[in-house]
C-alpha cells in the first residue's frame, strides 16, 4: 500500500479521486492500491521551555536566555489533531512507501516531515510537488515524483526559520515583558513582527516630526501652456517678485522642440506579495483577505500555487499559455487582438533562472464557475487580466520636449502622448484602474509631466504671464497594507522599479506567506491600528520600539540579512549550523544589554497576560 499525505482534506479529496482511492474510512481515504490521509496544516510544532527544563515554565529573568542543547517536537495538545496523528501514523506502520503530497513550499515540507519523523517514519519517501491542483498537474505530479532528498535543504531552512523564531520570539518575549511591563502585561517579540512594527513607528514619527517648508518656483505661461524656469526655487515670495516684473515685459522665444519616442512594458506577472499590494489599492482587501482568497482560489483549482515570491514563469509553461487564454471566455473581447499570431514571449516573463520552485500566480485553464464569491471574482480578475497583458505588445508614446527662453532665463515642459494602447487596452475596461490613471494624469500635468502640448516650432515668439508657484515640501505617507508589504519584501527599501524590486528581495524581511500573519499578529497584540487605509501605530507599539535600544531586534535591514541566509541554506549555500549559532549569540547579547538597564523604563499595556 503506498500512502500520500496532504495538507487538507479537500487536496486530499481532490488527489484521492485522481489515484481511484474513493472508499471512505475514519480520517483517510483507501483503493486501487492507496491510502490517502491528511493533516491539518500544523500537527506538530517545536517544544514549550518546559518540555525541556521544568523550572522554564516560570517566567523568571534568571532563566533567560532558555536555549535548548538540541531542539525537540511535540504533537499540539488537541484532541482533534492528536486523533489525526494517530491515523497517520498507523497509516505509516502499514504502508510500503510513503507520497509526500505537502503543499510544494518551506512551510508544507516543514508540516510534512515533523510529522512523519513524530510518527517514526522510515519507509521510502517520494515527494509530489505541483504548482496548480487541476486534474492534469496531480497526473503529471505522479508521474514525476521527486526523490525524497532533493528536498532537504528546503526543509533545513524551514527549520531553521522555525528555530529561530523560537530562540528571539520566546527569550525575547519573556526578557521585555519581565523587565518593562508595568502591569505584568504581555510585551511580543518577534523575529519579524517587530523590526516590521518599527517600519511603522518610524515612518509615522517621520510624519509627526516632519516641518514642512515653502519655496516658490519660477514659472509662465506661453500659449496656455505652463513652462518652468530652470532657475532655483526662490526661499521667500518676495525674492522672486522681481524677477517676474523683470521677465513680464520680455518676450517668450522657443528654443528648442525634440520629440522622442518610447515604450512601456507590461506589467510583471504578480507574485503574492504584488498581488496582495494591487489587491489592497484596487479591492482594499486587507493582505490576509487576500491571502485567503488566493489560497480559495488555489484550491479550487483555478490559480496556480499562491505563496510564490517570484514574478517570473519557466519556458515549459508558455506551450500552455494559448489554452489557458482560451479558458478566459469572459475576457473575449481582450483576447481577440490576440489571435491569429504567434504569443508574444519576452524574457520578462519567462526565465528559467528566475524561478525556484513555483512560478508566478497565473490561471490554470480551468473556467471559473458562478459559485465566485466577489472576493474571489475580483482577485481572479486581477489575475486573468495580469496574465493577458504580459502577452500584449508595449504601449507605445512620443514624449514631447519643449525648451524656451526669455531673456536670459531658461525654461522647459514636457508632455507625452500615448500612440498605441499596447498592453493598457487590457486595462482600459477596467473602472478601477481608469479611475487611478486618471488621478494620476491629473497628479503629471501639475508637474508638467504627461499633459499634452499643441504644436510648436523653434524660433515662435510671444507674449507670455510670469509668476511664482507656490511649492510645500510634503511629509512621507502613512503606510496601507500594500506599502507596508512593499517594505518589508525590500527591508524598508520602498521602490516602484521592478527590476530593482526584484533584486532586493532575496533579503526581505518574512516570507510571502507568512508576512500578511505578521500584520495581522501585530493588531491582534494592540500595536498598530488601521485608520481609513492607512496603518498608524498606537501608544502601546510606539513606547515598545523606544524602549528597544538594540537595533539587531529592530533593524529591517538586519533582519532581511538573516531572511537572505534562510534562502541560501536552501540552496546549500549558507551552514545551518551557523545560521542557529549566530541567532543563540545574538539573544545572548541582548539579554545581557537589557539586564544590565539600570533606567527603571516601564510600558503599561493590557495586551495580553502572561
Amino acid at each position: 500500500m503506498i500512502l500520500c499525505i496532504t495538507e487538507k482534506p479537500s487536496v486530499g479529496r481532490d488527489i484521492a479521486k485522481i489515484i481511484g482511492a474513493t472508499t471512505k474510512r475514519d480520517g483517510y481515504l483507501e483503493g486501487n492500491g492507496y491510502c490517502v490521509t491528511w493533516t491539518f496544516g500544523h500537527l506538530c510544532c517545536l517544544k514549550d521551555p518546559a518540555d525541556y527544563v521544568s523550572s522554564w515554565k516560570r517566567w523568571t529573568l534568571g532563566s533567560l536566555p532558555m536555549i535548548p542543547p538540541r531542539f525537540g517536537i511535540k504533537v499540539i495538545d488537541d484532541k482533534g489533531i492528536q486523533r489525526q496523528f494517530e491515523v497517520i501514523e498507523s497509516l505509516i506502520k502499514q504502508c510500503d512507501k510513503v507520497i509526500n503530497c505537502g503543499d510544494a513550499g518551506q512551510e508544507g515540507e516543514l508540516i510534512q516531515r515533523w510529522v512523519m519523523q513524530k510518527a517514526g517514519c522510515e519507509k521510502p519517501i517520494e515527494r509530489l510537488w505541483i504548482s496548480s491542483l487541476t486534474d492534469q498537474s496531480i497526473l503529471e505530479g505522479f508521474n514525476h515524483l521527486r526523490p525524497h532528498h532533493e528536498l532537504n535543504n528546503l526543509y533545513i531552512a524551514g527549520l531553521c526559520r522555525a528555530i529561530g523564531d523560537w530562540i528571539l520570539g520566546i527569550n525575547g518575549t519573556r526578557l521585555y515583558s519581565l523587565k518593562y511591563s508595568s502591569d505584568k502585561g504581555l510585551l511580543s517579540i518577534g523575529r519579524v513582527q517587530t523590526p516590521t512594527l518599527a517600519l511603522v513607528v518610524n515612518r509615522q514619527q517621520e510624519i509627526e516630526n516632519f516641518v514642512p517648508k515653502d519655496s516658490w518656483e519660477l514659472r509662465t505661461k506661453y500659449r496656455n501652456v505652463v513652462f518652468t524656469s530652470t532657475l532655483a526655487q526662490f526661499e521667500k515670495e518676495e525674492a522672486g517678485l522681481p524677477k517676474v516684473e523683470e521677465l513680464k515685459n520680455l518676450p517668450f522665444t522657443v528654443t528648442d522642440v525634440s520629440k522622442k519616442k518610447g515604450k512601456e512594458a507590461p506589467p510583471r506577472l504578480f507574485d503574492l506579495t504584488s498581488l496582495q499590494v494591487e489587491a489592497n489599492k484596487k479591492l482594499n482587501l486587507s493582505a490576509d483577505e487576500t491571502l485567503k482568497t488566493i489560497q480559495s482560489l488555489y484550491e479550487k483549482k483555478l490559480t496556480t500555487y499562491p505563496r510564490v515570491d517570484t514574478t517570473y514563469l519557466t519556458d515549459d509553461v508558455y506551450p500552455k499559455c494559448g489554452q489557458i487564454l482560451n479558458s478566459l471566455k469572459e475576457y473575449s473581447d481582450l483576447l481577440t487582438p490576440l489571435r491569429g499570431s504567434k504569443l508574444r514571449k519576452s524574457k520578462k516573463v519567462f526565465d528559467n533562472s528566475k524561478v525556484t520552485d513555483h512560478h508566478a500566480i497565473i490561471p490554470t485553464g480551468v473556467a471559473p464557475g458562478n459559485s465566485l464569491t466577489k472576493a474571489e471574482q475580483d482577485v481572479f480578475d486581477l489575475v486573468a487580466r495580469r496574465f493577458i497583458s504580459v502577452f500584449y505588445p508595449d504601449c507605445a508614446f512620443e514624449q514631447t520636449t519643449v525648451k524656451g527662453e526669455v531673456g536670459k532665463v531658461q525654461f522647459k515642459t514636457s508632455g507625452k502622448v500615448i500612440t498605441d494602447q499596447g498592453w493598457k487596452f487590457v486595462y482600459s475596461s477596467d473602472k478601477a484602474s481608469a479611475d487611478r490613471r486618471e488621478s494620476e494624469s491629473a497628479d503629471d500635468e501639475s508637474d508638467d509631466g504627461g499633459k499634452t502640448l499643441p504644436s510648436f516650432e523653434k524660433g515662435e515668439s510671444g507674449p507670455h504671464d510670469p509668476f511664482l508657484q507656490k511649492r510645500t515640501t510634503q511629509p512621507p505617507k502613512y503606510f496601507t497594507e500594500g506599502t507596508l508589504l512593499k517594505a518589508m519584501e525590500t527591508a524598508g527599501s520602498l521602490v516602484d522599479d521592478e527590476d530593482l524590486r526584484e533584486s532586493l528581495k532575496a533579503n526581505g524581511i518574512g516570507r510571502p506567506s507568512t508576512r500578511a500573519a505578521i500584520i495581522e499578529i501585530l493588531y491582534k497584540r494592540g500595536y498598530i491600528r488601521k485608520e481609513r487605509k492607512s496603518i498608524r501605530a498606537t501608544k502601546a507599539g510606539i513606547d515598545l520600539i523606544s524602549i528597544i535600544d538594540e537595533e539587531l531586534l529592530k533593524s529591517a535591514k538586519l533582519t532581511g540579512i538573516w531572511e537572505g541566509r534562510l534562502r541560501a541554506i536552501e540552496r546549500g549555500e549558507y551552514s545551518a549550523e551557523e545560521f542557529i549559532g549566530n541567532l543563540k549569540e545574538m539573544i545572548s547579547k541582548i539579554t545581557l544589554s537589557v539586564l544590565k538597564d539600570n533606567s527603571n523604563r516601564k510600558i503599561s499595556t493590557d495586551s495580553g497576560k502572561k
